[in-house]
C-alpha cells in the first residue's frame, strides 16, 4: 500500500490477492529456522514446521495485535534497515534511518544495529534483494535482535517473505508509529481512532495455520469448512465496521463542537508542527494547561483546547494537535481525520518549528505536505522557530522568513513577541467598526470587549460609542449595535 492509495476495507478477494503476491521460496539460509529438509521443501504450514518462537513483537509470526507491535515486557534489541532509491541521497536516508531509532526507542525497544542499502529501487519480493537479507539475518543473529524494523512500508508479501527467512519478525515504520500513538492514546476517540489505524494495517498481513473450523462438510454444505484465517480475518473485518461506525458518531459529534466554537465570540488557534517540536509545551507555557510534556516522539496524541486571553484583550481558543513526521502512515491519517480536521477549521495555524533540529526546512514541507491531505493547507500559518535558547540557529532562521517568531516554549523567552504576533494576525481578518452602545447594555459593552480591540471609547447623551476592530463573525453578532455612516 502506498501513501497514495485510499484506504478501504478489503474485499475477500482482495484480501486472498494480497496474502499470495510474491509469496517466494528460498533455498536453506543457513542461521535461519527453517533450515530443514522437512520445512525447506513443503508448501504446508503445518504446527511441526513452526520454529520455536524468537521473543518479540508478535510472538508467533502474524499474531494478533496485543496493544501494539513490539513486546513491552522487555526492551527489544532491534534492527533497522533504511533504503536509499529513486534518486534519493543516502544523508537523506541516513536521516530519516535516524527518526526511525528515535521512533523505536519511544516504542520501547533498542536499536542493536543499522543497515543501509542502496539500490535503484525496492526488490518486491523482500524488499531489499537475497544478498542484503543474509547480511540482515547475520547482524540479527550476533546482536540476537528481537526483531527487525525497516524504513519504508512492507506490503504483506514482503513482510512475509522476509520473516520466514529471518525466523524474526520483520516490522515496518508504519507499524512502530502505530505502536506508538497505541502507547499513548488515552481518550475514547484516541484508542478507538489507534485500534482502527492497526486493523487495517493488519487485515492484509493476516496468517495463519491451515485447519478448518466452523463447519465439518456434509450434505448441504460446501467445502469441508472455513479455514482458521478465514474466521480470523472475518472477526477482523467485522470489527472494522463496528469501529467505523463509532467514529462516525465521535465525528459528528466533533463537528457539532466546531460549530458551536465558531458561534462562539472566540478565535480558533490551532498549534501544529512536527512531532516532538515544543507543541505541547508551547500551550503550557501560555495557558498552564497540563498537558503531558516529554522529550519523545507523539507524547500528544489526544487533542487539548484551552482558552487565553491576548494582550489586546482579545480571547482565543488555543487547540494543541497531535504531531506530524515524515512518511506519516496514510491509515493514521485517515483514522485520525476527524481529530486532524481541527486544524482545517482553524482561523489560525501556529506552526511549531524546532530550530535546533537537524532539518528544519523538511520537517516544514512535511507538516505542509498532511494539511494539503487534511484540507488545511490554506488557513493562514505563523511560523514559530522554537528552541531559542538551544541554537543561534532559530535566529538565522527567523532572518530567513520574514513574518515568523523565535522563542523557547521551555524559557518564556520569545513568548510576548509570539502573542503580539498571533493577534496582528488574526486583526488583520477583521474590519474596523463604529458602534453606538446604550448605557444600559452593559452586556453588548461586554462582549465588545471580549470579542474584538477596542480602539477608542467616547460617552455620548444618549450611550457609549466604540472604534472597535471586529471579525466577521463577532460583526454580525453586534450588528444592530453598528453605525452605518
Amino acid at each position: 500500500m502506498t501513501q497514495d492509495e485510499p484506504i478501504s476495507t478489503p474485499s475477500p478477494e482482495n484480501e486472498e490477492a494480497l496474502e499470495t503476491t510474491n509469496l517466494i521460496e528460498y533455498p536453506p539460509v543457513e542461521g535461519s529456522w527453517w533450515d530443514s529438509p522437512d520445512t525447506a521443501d513443503s508448501d504446508e504450514w503445518d504446527e511441526s514446521d513452526e520454529p520455536e518462537t524468537h521473543r518479540g513483537a508478535f510472538g508467533e509470526f502474524g499474531g494478533e495485535i496485543r496493544g501494539g507491535f513490539l513486546d513491552r515486557a522487555f526492551r527489544e534489541r532491534i534492527v533497522i534497515v533504511g533504503m536509499a532509491h529513486g534518486g534519493m541521497d543516502v544523508a537523506t536516508a541516513e536521516a530519516s534511518l535516524d527518526e526511525l531509532a528515535l521512533l523505536v526507542d519511544t516504542a520501547g525497544a533498542d536499536v542493536a544495529a543499522r543497515i543501509m542499502q542502496r539500490r535503484d529501487r525496492p526488490d518486491r519480493a523482500t524488499f531489499v534483494g537475497k544478498g542484503k537479507v543474509q547480511e540482515i539475518l547475520e547482524a540479527a543473529l550476533e546482536f540476537d535482535a528481537d526483531t527487525v524494523v525497516f524504513d519504508e512500508e512492507l506490503t504483506p508479501a514482503q513482510g512475509f517473505n522476509l520473516e520466514k527467512i529471518l525466523g524474526r519478525t520483520a516490522l515496518d515504520r508504519t507499524a512502530v508509529i502505530l505502536d506508538i500513538f497505541a502507547q499513548h492514546a488515552t481518550s475514547t476517540e484516541g484508542k478507538t481512532q489507534v485500534e482502527l489505524a492497526q486493523l487495517r494495517y493488519n487485515l492484509p498481513r493476516l496468517r495463519g495455520k491451515k485447519s478448518f473450523s466452523q463447519q465439518g462438510g456434509g450434505i448441504g454444505t460446501r467445502g469441508p469448512g472455513e479455514t482458521q484465517l478465514e474466521v480470523d480475518r472475518r472477526r477482523l473485518v467485522r470489527r472494522i465496521h463496528k469501529l467505523e461506525r463509532d467514529l462516525k458518531g465521535i465525528t459528528s459529534r466533533r463537528q457539532n463542537q466546531r460549530k458551536a466554537r465558531h458561534r462562539s465570540p472566540y478565535s480558533v488557534v490551532s498549534i501544529v508542527g512536527y512531532t516532538n517540536a515544543g507543541k505541547s509545551t508551547l500551550l503550557r507555557a501560555l495557558t498552564g494547561a497540563e498537558v503531558k510534556v516529554e522529550d519523545q516522539l507523539f507524547a500528544t496524541v489526544d487533542p487539548t483546547t484551552r482558552k487565553h486571553r491576548l494582550p489586546g484583550g482579545e480571547q482565543i481558543l488555543l487547540t494543541d494537535t497531535v504531531g506530524f513526521i515524515k512518511k506519516l502512515p496514510h491509515t493514521l491519517v485517515e483514522a485520525f481525520k476527524s481529530t486532524l480536521e481541527v486544524a482545517g477549521s482553524a482561523d489560525l495555524l501556529v506552526h511549531v518549528v524546532d530550530g535546533a533540529g537537524p532539518d528544519p526546512d523538511g520537517h516544514i514541507m512535511a507538516v505542509r505536505e498532511v494539511l494539503s491531505s487534511i484540507n488545511a493547507g490554506e488557513v493562514e500559518q505563523l511560523l514559530v522557530f522554537n528552541k531559542l535558547d538551544a541554537s543561534p540557529e532559530v535566529k538565522r532562521l527567523v532572518d530567513l522568513n520574514p513574518g515568523s517568531v523565535g522563542i523557547s516554549a521551555q524559557t518564556g523567552a520569545g513568548i510576548d513577541d509570539l502573542l503580539l504576533a498571533i493577534g496582528d494576525r488574526l486583526r488583520s481578518n477583521s474590519e474596523l467598526y463604529d458602534l453606538q452602545i446604550p448605557f444600559g447594555r452593559g452586556d453588548v459593552i461586554a462582549s465588545i470587549h471580549r470579542e474584538g480591540e477596542v480602539l477608542m471609547e467616547t460617552t455620548e447623551d444618549t450611550g457609549m460609542r466604540y472604534t472597535a476592530r471586529l471579525d466577521a463573525a463577532s460583526a454580525s453578532r453586534l450588528e444592530e449595535w453598528i453605525v452605518r455612516v
